[in-house]
C-alpha cells in the first residue's frame, strides 16, 4: 500500500502527541515538517525521520507539492492563511483545536472546505472515545432533563493562555472539548447564558517569562439544546496541584443517570444496579487512524469532528463569552 505523505504544520507539544500514534502508523510518512522555532523543527525532524524542515507554513506550502495532507497545530493567533493555503491546494488538513480565535476566519474556512468537499477533521478527540459511544447507546432510550459538567484544573504554561485575547479563555481553550461533546450527544444548543469571575489568582504567580495573566479564573455556561435538554458547565483554571477534582459530565435521565469522568470512565446508574466502564483504548490514536482512512477514501463523512460541525462548537463557545462580556442570554 502506498504510504500517505503529511506535511506538519506545528511541532509543539500537542504535535508530539499525535506522533504517538501516527507513527506507529505503516501507511503513513512524514515527509516534512514546519515550526519557526529551530530546536523544535528539528527534534520534530528527528523524532519522526522527515526529509526536509521549514522555517513557516509557506514555505513548507511552496516547496512540498506532493503532499496528501497536512497537520495543523499552531498556537491560537497563529492561523495566518494556513488553512486557506491547504484549501486552495485541496489539501486535506487536521487542525488543532481551537481552530482560531477569530470565528469570522473560521466561518469562512467552513464555507470554503463544504463547498471544496474537503477532508478535513478537528482535533476533538473525545468523539472517538469507547466511553462515549456507550454514552450514546445508553441515550438512545433515555429521557434526559439535565446535564452538570465540569473542566476545573491549573493554568496550562503557555503564553497564549495568559491572555483572554489570545486564548479565548478557558471555556474557548480548554473546555471546549465538553463543548464540543455536549453537542455531539444532544445536538445543536437554542441559547447560552454565562457568567466569569476573577480574583482567585495572583499574577505573581506565574514566571517573568509569560505575559501578564489576565483571563478568567472561573466561569460557568448555561445552555439550553434544541431538544430541550439544559446543561450547566462549569470552567475554571485555579485549582491548585494535589487539590483532586473529578470533572467530566453527569447526565440525569427520569429512570437512569450517566456519569461519565473526563477520559476515565463512565457509570450506568439504574434504580438497582450500576454498570462501570473503563478507559481502554486511545482515543487520540483513534482519531488520527479515522482521519487518514478518510483521506484515502476520499471520504468527508468518514470523520467524526470535520471542520463545519467543528466550527458550530467554537461559535457556542463564542457566544458563552458574549454572554460574559454583555450579561445576556446569547441565542444562536
Amino acid at each position: 500500500m502506498k504510504k500517505l505523505k503529511i506535511g506538519v504544520i506545528g511541532c509543539g507539544g500537542m504535535m508530539n502527541h499525535h506522533m504517538n500514534g501516527i507513527l506507529k502508523f505503516d501507511d503513513v510518512e512524514i515527509a516534512a515538517v514546519a515550526d519557526p522555532r529551530p530546536e523544535r523543527a528539528e527534534a520534530m525532524l528527528a523524532r519522526c525521520g522527515a526529509k526536509k524542515k521549514y522555517p513557516s507554513h509557506k514555505e513548507l506550502f511552496e516547496s512540498e507539492k506532493k503532499l496528501d495532507a497536512v497537520y495543523i497545530a499552531v498556537e491560537p493567533t497563529a492561523h495566518d492563511g494556513i488553512e486557506e493555503t491547504a484549501i486552495e491546494m485541496k489539501l486535506p488538513f487536521m487542525v488543532e483545536k481551537p481552530m482560531t480565535v477569530d470565528l469570522a476566519q473560521a466561518k469562512k474556512i467552513s464555507d470554503a472546505v463544504t463547498k471544496a468537499g474537503l477532508v478535513t477533521s478537528v482535533g476533538f478527540q473525545d468523539r472517538y472515545l469507547t466511553l462515549v459511544d456507550r454514552m450514546i447507546c445508553e441515550l438512545k432510550d433515555m429521557q434526559v432533563g439535565m446535564v452538570y459538567g465540569s473542566w476545573l484544573g491549573g493554568v496550562p504554561g503557555v503564553w497564549w493562555w495568559m491572555d483572554k485575547k489570545t486564548c479565548g479563555g478557558q471555556l474557548v481553550e480548554q473546555n471546549i472539548h465538553l463543548v464540543d461533546l455536549l453537542r455531539y450527544l444532544f445536538g445543536e444548543a437554542e441559547s447560552v447564558y454565562a457568567a466569569c469571575g476573577r480574583g482567585l489568582i495572583n499574577k505573581s504567580e506565574f514566571s517573568s517569562e509569560l505575559p501578564p495573566y489576565n483571563t478568567d479564573d472561573f466561569s460557568t455556561a448555561l445552555i439550553k439544546f434544541k431538544n430541550g435538554v439544559i446543561a450547566n458547565l462549569m470552567s475554571g483554571c485555579f485549582i491548585r496541584n494535589g487539590n483532586p477534582i473529578r470533572n467530566g459530565l453527569t447526565i440525569i435521565g427520569r429512570d437512569k443517570s450517566i456519569e461519565y469522568e473526563l477520559r476515565a470512565n463512565v457509570c450506568i446508574y439504574k434504580s438497582k444496579s450500576v454498570e462501570k466502564y473503563l478507559w481502554d483504548a486511545d482515543q487520540s490514536v483513534a482519531h488520527d487512524r479515522a482521519f487518514f482512512d478518510a483521506v484515502r477514501a476520499k471520504d468527508p463523512t468518514a470523520v467524526r469532528s470535520p471542520y463545519a460541525d467543528s466550527y458550530k462548537s467554537l461559535e457556542l463557545a463564542f457566544a458563552a463569552n458574549r454572554s460574559m462580556e454583555t450579561g445576556e442570554v446569547v441565542r444562536l
